[in-house]
């Protein structure tokens, strides 16, 4: 991991309150390790069901967030799995898109930033 400008912008986000995950996809090939990833990058509920309906009630639900004022979720090494699994690709960006409307009814931002660089783009003290 280098300290590249995303890290800067991560630091920046945290000192003013934001929450800041990073959802590293990098190796995932299908639905069911995308959504491990999530588990831990997201720091999901033991109740979580792993799918796309348990994955949209976790992020709507106000125990998980809106976090005020906001929270950041990048997703690096998302290009694989968005070739090799496009329909579940294009689901998944649906579902955080409505998280991110979800924020906004509570006066919150969820902000889903798609990296386009590798995994060395993500903040240093991320993991990876």
């Amino acid at each position: 991991m280098t300290d590249g400008p995303l890290a800067e912008v991560f630091r920046a986000a945290r000192a003013v309150g934001w929450q800041v995950s990073v959802l590293d996809l990098t190796g995932v090939t299908d639905k069911a390790a995308f959504m491990e990833r999530c588990v831990r990058a997201l720091d999901l509920p033991e109740w979580f069901g792993r799918n796309w309906d348990a994955l949209a009630d976790c992020l709507g639900d106000p125990d998980w967030g809106p976090a005020s004022p906001g929270r950041v979720i990048l997703v690096s090494g998302w290009r694989h799995y968005a070739k090799a699994r496009p329909d579940e690709w294009e689901i998944a960006q649906e579902v955080l898109e409505s998280a991110a409307g979800h924020y906004e009814e509570h006066d919150a931002t969820l902000s889903v930033v798609l990296s386009l660089g590798g995994s060395d783009q993500l903040p240093p003290d991320q993991p990876g």
